[in-house]
């Protein structure tokens, strides 16, 4: 199995450890890594997944999280997961557009995921995991939670020219459009390119922005928000097709216990917002022309970038995706 060279010490020493077989153990141990640090806004709920399935899995699965960034960089978590480096991996889209290039479908999703199971879409973004990237689509985080521009300086509308704006595959279609110089960097770098004034703000979701330090070198927030927060957990398929029925079972139950946590996310972006508020971020709220502008840019370039890579499979996600 060939690994990247830039995978931490910690991780090479865990990988070099079999993952215990079905055939001579009734309990499997799985690898975990989280493309966030942990203990942030965007792992918080898979280490809730985690320890809901070591306390209820025992005796048939637990997972053993290594770590986050420090362990596997962000943008390399999907190369990870897809060769079995990991057998499971806490992760977005914009982080594997490599692996899955219509991945940037699902933060244009208008419904839940709970929905997406009912009407058939889950089981189409989890084929594509499988055929594109060697992975099972196992659950769905971040409902309810939309991205916002955060800038050093104040902007009147939608027009971007000019700014240079740290971005990723999320709204690069939609920054492009109104006129940034984009930049891609990992979250990592944000606050020294900041500190620096090598960009004049960044897109991110409405948590986490305290979690990072950003704040301090954040000045406004941008209304509305756009978009949909994807946090996936992804197994290596190979993993999960050596797994027994009762692990698998087990592993969907814990998945389908987290997605409801979602339901607390309006009220998580009600108190990040008075918080940020609190750190001295104004909001800058466009006017209702403005807004729908802004809405409707995000939306329109958001699915003609996914439509460009393949149209008949962006016509399909856009179908059960939208409202």
């Amino acid at each position: 199995m060939k690994t990247t060279t830039t995978l931490s010490a910690a991780l090479f020493a865990v990988s070099t450890l079999a993952t215990t077989s079905t055939a001579q153990a009734e309990e499997i141990t799985l690898r975990a890594v989280s493309a966030f640090t942990l203990g942030t806004a965007f792992s918080r709920e898979f280490e809730s997944f985690v320890e809901w399935i070591n306390e209820n899995g025992k005796g048939v699965v637990q997972i053993n999280l290594i770590g986050g960034p420090e362990a596997v960089p962000p943008f390399e978590l999907g190369n990870a997961v897809q060769s079995g480096v990991v057998d499971i991996a806490n992760n977005t889209t914009a982080y594997y557009p490599n692996l899955l290039p219509t991945g940037d479908a699902l933060h244009l999703a208008e419904n839940t995921i709970q929905e997406q199971r009912e009407n058939g879409c889950y089981e189409l973004v989890d084929r594509i995991h499988q055929e594109q990237m060697n992975a099972k689509y196992l659950g769905h985080g971040g409902d309810g939670i939309g991205y916002h521009l955060y800038l050093t300086k104040p902007v009147e509308g939608p027009d971007l020219s000019g700014l240079t704006i740290r971005t990723t595959p999320v709204y690069q279609a939609m920054f492009t459009q109104l006129g940034a110089n984009l930049v891609r960097t990992a979250p990592g770098e944000v606050y020294s390119a900041l500190e620096r004034g090598a960009i004049d703000g960044y897109g991110w979701p409405s948590q986490g922005v305290l979690d990072l330090g950003w704040d301090e070198q954040t000045k406004y927030r941008v209304d509305p928000s756009f978009y949909n927060v994807d946090v996936n957990t992804l197994v290596n398929l190979d993993t999960w097709n050596s797994l027994t029925d009762e692990q698998r079972a087990k592993l969907e139950e814990g998945a389908a216990w987290m997605e409801e946590l979602n339901n607390d996310n309006a009220d998580r972006n009600a108190t990040e917002y008075a918080a940020q508020a609190e750190a001295g971020i104004e909001t800058i709220t466009f006017s209702e022309a403005d807004a729908e502008a802004w809405t409707n840019a995000a939306r329109d370039a958001g699915w003609a970038a996914v439509a460009e890579v393949d149209a008949d499979l962006a016509q399909q996600m856009r179908a059960c995706m939208t409202k």
